[in-house]
């Protein structure tokens, strides 16, 4: 991966121009100037610009994750800001969200304007989350108007659940406030109790722990009835089962307020997939059965889901390398998204690419309310330049990320992200 500052005028020509807010694509070039967008279509650069061949490539909008870990401040042996942002460029994101679970967690407004200060060092765009309890644990609201007004675009507690539901209510309740997403990581802990995977034929096979999808979907049901109680934003993380996607979907048919990702590993996996014990798929929540994959499949062409997010979450290899039991739950996705997500629902499911690319691009710039139309004119050049079509097999050279907790090595991927062009800089892959 090659990082070098833009010339003051670059031509990406000659590609295909995927615009997912219109919902186009057209051969065109592109015109970036002093790092801004200048002309989509047809351009009129010197002859002196620097020129990108982006022929047999599409060129549309920096994809956005809305739920990453980067495990700084605390856990550096694991990811930092900077190591995380060389994960995203590589998979062609350009704007992430950082998830509060960090050592100690993101709950004051001075660990929002610490995260804030530390990624204007960073090549993307880094946006914190904010703790929705004190120290992550569930008994006294933060100071979210202070968290909101330092940086913070929404808040989580994320790798715990809220719980109680009446501090549950009373974030919602809080948050209509300042009208942002609240996003609960839904997992029954009474049910799941030391479940390490789905519960089901495979789990009575391999002898493992396990908890039912109930666990995610009694509290998916009770997040969606509190959101409709109070009339706030509710944003639903890394939904993994069938029953909590029939949930969203009917809430979602009265509720605009509601929003929900499904992550790439969720789509991509089963649990038949952890037969050989592989530590990189113990995930919380747990990748499910295939009619359930199949149920999140449908979901994300049907428009249940929003977006799609990655929850890339660094582990170091000498907790991975323990026991199933013992091993911490969490896969690294960032650099395999776009590679992983297109095979399996354009290739193998036949999904419209703009719809895909709506997911990873303008759709969760919405739900954390940031600026989409990103081939505007005096827009600062944002952007993704990706082949649809290369068959490629991933392993560990792919990996930026400062952990390779990764399922992904040795499986094959469809599509594959060749530029990314973020804060004055073009990253060739």
């Amino acid at each position: 991966m090659n990082i070098s500052k833009l010339s003051k005028h670059v031509v990406l020509q000659g590609g295909t121009i995927l615009d997912p807010v219109a919902g186009t694509e057209k051969k065109g070039d592109v015109h970036i100037a002093d790092g801004k967008i200048k002309s989509v279509g047809k351009v009129n650069a010197p002859k002196s610009a620097q020129v990108v061949d982006c022929k047999g490539l599409v060129v549309t909008h920096g994809f956005c994750d809305v739920h990453v870990h980067f495990r700084e401040p605390g856990r550096e042996d694991k990811e930092t800001l900077e190591t995380g942002s060389l994960a995203a460029l590589a998979g062609g994101f350009t704007r992430v969200c950082v998830m509060p679970n960090t050592d100690p967690p993101l709950d004051s407004p001075e660990s929002i304007r610490y995260t804030v200060d530390r990624s204007e060092e960073c090549s993307i765009h880094i946006h914190p989350i904010g703790a929705i309890t004190k120290g992550q644990d569930g008994k006294e609201l933060t100071e979210m108007g202070a968290m909101l007004s330092e940086g913070a675009v929404a808040f989580s507690d994320d790798g715990l659940p809220v719980t109680d539901s009446g501090m549950m209510r009373n974030a919602l309740e809080y948050a209509t406030m300042f009208d942002i997403p609240v996003i609960n990581h839904a997992e029954d802990l009474c049910l799941k109790k030391n479940g390490v995977m789905h519960e089901g034929t495979v789990s009575t096979h391999l002898g493992l722990p396990a908890s039912p999808d109930i666990t995610e979907s009694n509290m998916v049901h009770r997040d969606l009835e509190l959101t409709e109680l109070t009339g706030a934003r509710l944003h639903v993380p890394h939904v993994s089962s069938a029953k909590s996607t029939d949930h969203i979907r009917a809430m979602k048919k009265k509720n605009e307020k509601v929003t929900a990702e499904v992550t790439p590993h969720h789509l991509f996996f089963t649990d038949e997939d952890l037969v050989n014990f592989d530590t990189n798929l113990k995930v919380a929540p747990p990748i499910r059965s295939n009619k359930d994959r199949k149920a999140l499949i449908k979901a994300v062409k049907d428009g249940t889901f929003d977006c799609i997010a990655t929850d890339h979450a660094p582990h170091t290899i000498e907790e991975k390398e323990g026991t199933f039991d013992l091993a911490p739950f969490g896969m690294i996705g960032l650099e395999s998204c776009y590679g992983a997500v297109n095979r399996v629902m354009v290739k193998e499911n036949k999904m419209d690419q703009v719809a895909l690319i709506q997911m990873l691009t303008v759709n969760p710039r919405e739900i954390m309310g940031f600026d989409t139309g990103l081939f505007e004119e005096g827009m600062d050049a944002e952007l993704t330049i990706f082949d649809p079509k290369e068959s490629w097999t991933f392993s560990r050279k792919d990996i930026y990320s400062r952990s390779h907790n990764s399922p992904y090595v040795g499986q094959k991927m469809t599509g594959r992200v060749k530029h990314t062009i973020v804060k004055g800089h073009l990253t060739n892959i």
